[in-house]
């Protein structure tokens, strides 16, 4: 039997907050809703939940010392913020206290359902049935990604990769708009995560870059001091 996920959500604006619980639970997840964040992390103190939701204009305690607060006691249960701020900087300071993810207001409901369902695939708290491995994949608007055969084709231009460039390009491939952590990154396609590692991932990242410049809609951001973001934008 598959476990059904206990979602910590924190929001003030009860309208949202209506609508947002109800399609959650419509999609099978047990919502746990706070209106400020103090009460949210005695919560956390004394209860277990799979994924935190989190807005950062919280009353009592903001949502970036709230995830402080949760990261200091739980390095693993991801932390999506919810945030009416557009600011590169907020985005980037609360991935930087151990946010996984952020959506802006207003947001879209599948999107975030999308992020969840991403993110608990990942933990192994909750069982998930196994999918099988994709080996073909659509990149942007123009690419074919061929990870088995390592070729990435472009208007009948093939490119030969390596298989490091494969890897990166794959997970980038299977998490598009999210940003992935340089840590993740590393540990994943390298082995470990060191400093002379990552001056390698940037050299592979710049590779990946070049060879996917036709494709506009196509770009690989650098989160600094944070990871990386593919983003498939419309053009």
């Amino acid at each position: 039997m598959i476990k059904k996920a206990k979602l910590m959500y924190v929001e003030d604006d009860i309208h949202l907050s209506f609508v947002t619980i109800d399609n959650l639970e419509i999609q099978g997840y047990q919502v746990v809703h706070f209106e400020d964040g103090a009460t949210a992390l005695s919560a956390f103190e004394n209860d277990t939940f799979d994924l935190c939701i989190l807005d950062v204009m919280l009353p009592n305690m903001d949502g970036f010392e709230l995830a402080k607060r949760i990261r200091a006691q739980n390095q693993q249960i991801p932390i999506i913020f919810l945030t009416a701020k557009s600011l590169k900087e907020d985005k980037i300071a609360g991935l930087k206290l151990g946010a996984d993810d952020y959506l802006t207001k207003p947001f879209s409901i599948e999107e975030l359902i999308l992020k969840i369902d991403i993110f608990l695939k990942r933990s192994s708290k909750i069982e998930i049935r196994p999918q099988p491995e994709k080996e073909i994949y659509t990149v942007g608007l123009k690419y074919e990604f061929d990870y088995k055969n390592l070729t990435l084709s472009c208007d009948s231009e093939n490119v030969r990769l390596t298989q490091k460039e494969a890897d990166l390009l794959k997970l980038f491939a299977q998490n598009p708009n999210e940003v992935i952590k340089r840590d993740i990154i590393l540990t994943k396609i390298w082995g470990k995560d060191d400093y002379f590692l990552g001056r390698s991932l940037d050299v592979f990242i710049s590779r990946l870059r070049k060879y996917l410049r036709k494709d506009q809609s196509i770009v690989i951001e650098n989160i600094h001091g944070v990871g990386f973001n593919m983003q498939i934008r419309n053009v």
